[in-house]
């Protein structure tokens, strides 16, 4: 089943390909901005009534050297005839535009990342016809957000790579530093990536997490139904500090409560007695990496 993770992972790079980056960089290649990319037809079926579809397929043309193509798979998980597809891409996408092609996979599991690194073979007895190699974006190659100046400069990295650790133990971390990040940016570019991460974290355990941080940022999405249409509208209607306090002292104890960590009467009652948004909004902060109540108050 597709899933909006799935889409989101490899339809990205459609209009962003300087997501392409680790990989240019560990090939050694042009990278995208100084390159001509333009998106392909993902259809890879012929005459006989079998849909082949690659997940996207870039054409690029470099401003020094050859041309060639990516092709772009989205991987969740092992499949057993995954490398067949992916070996009739390649060599489809060759005979059809007379190209080299680079299939790139696109992995948020270490396990799934090593095995989509292949290689997937072709063989008869010692006779290796056909080898299928494909470059890897995965956790080990994709850098983790660790700087809120990074997703200021980098939007589109900052929310591939949110997506891609989005199964790590650091996510709740990373998205909380993407979250502040995305403060920075003006509304319409805030508006635009927060709904982009939202979507991709669709199947993912940190998407209600990212849900609770998109509050922070403070902008409306229209006709969407994400949380920034939500806090938007909730927040028009109670129109009241007190009401946006009562909702962020909810969040920090959401996160908790998911997070398994054991609240206090007294710690209860300080949060939910709270009025002042920043510092419920420092709470909400350190919830994410908290291993006790008690941590939301450290250094007070």
């Amino acid at each position: 089943m597709v899933t909006s993770t799935h889409e989101t992972s490899h339809r990205i790079f459609q209009d962003h390909p300087e997501v392409l980056t680790p990989a240019f960089k560990a090939l050694g290649l042009p990278p995208p901005a100084k390159a001509i990319i333009e998106a392909l037809t993902p259809d890879a079926t012929e005459v006989k009534p079998l849909e082949r579809r690659v997940d996207t397929v870039l054409k690029v043309e470099p401003s020094d050297g050859d041309g060639f193509l990516i092709a772009i798979e989205a991987q969740t998980d092992r499949a057993r005839d995954k490398g067949s597809s992916w070996s009739y891409y390649v060599a489809y996408l060759r005979a059809k535009f007379d190209l080299p092609v680079l299939l790139v996979t696109v992995c948020r599991k270490r396990s799934t990342a090593s095995w989509a690194a292949g290689p997937f073979e072709c063989r008869v007895g010692t006779w290796t016809t056909q080898s299928t190699r494909p470059f890897v974006l995965g956790p080990d190659n994709v850098p983790e957000i660790t700087d809120e100046s990074v997703v200021a400069r980098e939007p589109a990295m900052a929310t591939f790579s949110a997506i891609v650790h989005s199964e790590s133990e650091n996510a709740p971390a990373i998205l909380s530093m993407v979250a502040r990040g995305m403060r920075s940016l003006d509304r319409a570019t805030a508006k635009y990536w927060c709904e982009w991460l939202e979507v991709g974290l669709e199947d993912t355990p940190v998407r209600e997490t990212w849900r609770e941080l998109e509050k922070m940022v403070a902008t409306y999405f229209p006709g969407r139904g994400t949380l920034f249409e939500e806090t938007y509208l909730e927040g028009k209607a109670e129109g009241k500090a007190e009401g946006k306090a009562e909702g962020k002292a909810e969040s920090i104890l959401s996160v908790l409560e998911k997070r398994g960590i054991t609240v206090p009467e007294a710690t209860l009652d300080r949060i939910t007695s709270c009025t002042d948004l920043v510092t419920l909004t420092l709470w909400f902060d350190r919830s994410l990496t908290a291993t006790t109540a008690e941590d939301l108050f450290a250094e007070e």
